[in-house]
């Protein structure tokens, strides 16, 4: 052991039902050490760190804590030894407060009384601290998904912790809020804390780490020092096969017009937007947290309440508030939290891809007739490179990844006209991102038309025949593919 390591784990094995998870996995963290992880959903990433943050328990191998073997029997055991988890899913209670969820199990007291005065003036210390514009006093329930994820940070780093694991801590993060969580990691890294940084955007992961190492298929296969390898090196090392060329496409834009949004508005949150959708096009839409994007898709759609304007699909109005109409026209949304508003978790891959078409499934007496089902899930599943034991599988244990090629199978099967896409790969992989772009461009080569949303500008501008830019919930700027630029999108988000 070296005067600064800080942990070392030999050896880790783990199995699940069916499943090798992890195959004898090796990594080392010295103080102040920012450690990459990288690898495909599915690689053994999380399921490593929840043997480290004492979910799991490994079957072989050994942890060593500062010097010491350790056997990490919980979390409480893991948090009592100074190792915090900021988890890629968020865990927050709905209806507490942000204080109450900062603190929760540390709410200061006195003669075993809360002070709720002083539980409000600390949470208000650490959302300071850490540089996150969060009111205190808001319930959890009411925050975007984005401030979520804030939350959950404030409350990981709050602890006295010496390992920070940090799995895709800024997937649902603004860049400006992006830039202040790397800014509390350079201090905690002075301070002597490791970090271990766990994302699929490469870009953050070459920016703020001293080594990478990177998981493929439950096993170890590469580790570099971050400034004696590159993006493509590490991407290959990922998946095995080269990635290139995610982006290239040639337009597929017809004149047909398949979606109008006419003086949309939204109370408080979108003003009197208007644009059109034409046959095999892409239309990006770009802009900062809360600029309206996704509260702009969810009244397209009718999952809100309109205020003003009118939506049609080739023709046809759709009813405000109604996404069963927006369905029967042809227009699907895939929502930004797969999780909780667009998956059965506890139903199988079948049960979730044919759940918006089983009355086209109907045999002769009414029933679901087996075999069609089967086919079509099958073909779906191969169309879309669904990794799983079966049709059977329970959604809950596949990957962020395969999730989403779920949910996405389950939309296409319904055959749509217009497809409303927000954040269609946060949190996935870069293999599956390539996949996901794939279809993108295949479904707009055949006839649909697509409006995506995306935090990530490099994927509006790549994927995009055309750019919105929302500010403020407004659209602020338009642009051309060839004239969508970094600069320009952003100025026009910014200013």
């Amino acid at each position: 052991m070296s005067a600064a390591e800080l942990l070392r784990m030999e050896g880790i094995s783990k199995s699940f039902p069916g499943v090798k998870a992890l195959r004898g996995v090796s990594l080392r963290l010295d103080q102040g050490e920012v450690l990459g992880v990288c690898g495909e959903n599915g690689a053994g990433k999380s399921t490593l760190m929840k043997i480290l943050s004492g979910i799991y328990q490994a079957e072989t191998g050994e942890i060593r804590f500062a010097g010491q073997p350790v056997k990490i029997s919980s979390p409480r055991h893991a948090e009592g030894l100074g190792i915090a988890i900021v988890h890629q899913e968020l865990n927050l209670v709905p209806h507490l407060t942000v204080a109450e969820n900062i603190l929760m199990g540390r709410i200061p007291s006195r003669m075993g009384i809360v002070s709720k005065s002083a539980m409000f003036r600390r949470a208000a210390e650490l959302l300071a601290e850490i540089g996150f514009d969060l009111n205190p006093h808001a319930a959890a329930r009411d925050l975007g998904i984005g401030q979520q994820q804030a939350v959950e940070l404030v409350k990981s780093l709050s602890t006295e912790a010496r390992i920070v694991i940090m799995d895709e801590p800024t997937a649902a993060l603004s860049p400006d809020e992006a830039d202040k969580l790397f800014e509390v990691i350079e201090r905690l890294r002075h301070r002597g804390i490791g970090i271990i940084y766990i994302s699929h955007r490469l870009e953050e992961v070459m920016a703020i780490t001293d080594r990478i190492v990177v998981l493929r298929d439950g096993e170890m296969v590469g580790e570099r020092k971050t400034t004696d390898t590159t993006i493509p090196e590490i991407v290959n090392l990922m998946v095995g096969r080269k990635v290139e060329n995610l982006f290239d496409h040639e337009s597929t834009v017809r004149s047909e017009v398949l979606l109008e949004v006419q003086g949309l508005s939204r109370d408080g949150r979108v003003y009197d937007v208007s644009f059109s959708l034409r046959r095999g096009e892409v239309v990006g839409i770009a802009g900062l947290m809360g600029s309206g994007r996704t509260e702009l898709l969810e009244a397209i759609y009718g999952a809100a309440p309109r205020s003003a304007g009118k939506v049609r699909v080739a023709g046809d109005q759709v009813a405000a508030a109604s996404p069963y109409d927006a369905i029967s026209k042809g227009m699907v949304f895939l929502p930004e939290d797969r999780k909780t508003q667009a998956l059965m978790l506890s139903q199988s891959i079948r049960k979730n891809i044919t759940l918006p078409i089983l009355s086209r499934l109907k045999g002769l007496f009414g029933t679901v007739a087996v075999g069609r089902e089967m086919s079509l899930v099958e073909d779906l599943s191969r169309q879309l490179k669904v990794k799983a034991p079966s049709s059977e599988t329970v959604v809950q244990g596949l990957s962020g990844g395969n999730q989403q090629k779920v949910v996405l199978a389950k939309w296409i099967g319904t055959k749509p006209k217009v497809l409303l896409l927000d954040e269609p790969t946060r949190g996935i992989d870069v293999g599956a991102k390539a996949e996901i772009y794939e279809l993108i461009r295949r479904l707009a080569a055949d006839g649909a038309g697509v409006v995506l949303v995306s935090s990530e500008l490099p994927e509006v501008l790549g994927l995009s025949d055309r750019v919105l830019v929302m500010n403020k919930g407004r659209v602020a700027a338009e642009f051309d593919r060839a004239d969508a630029t970094p600069d320009s999108v952003m100025l026009a988000a910014t200013r």
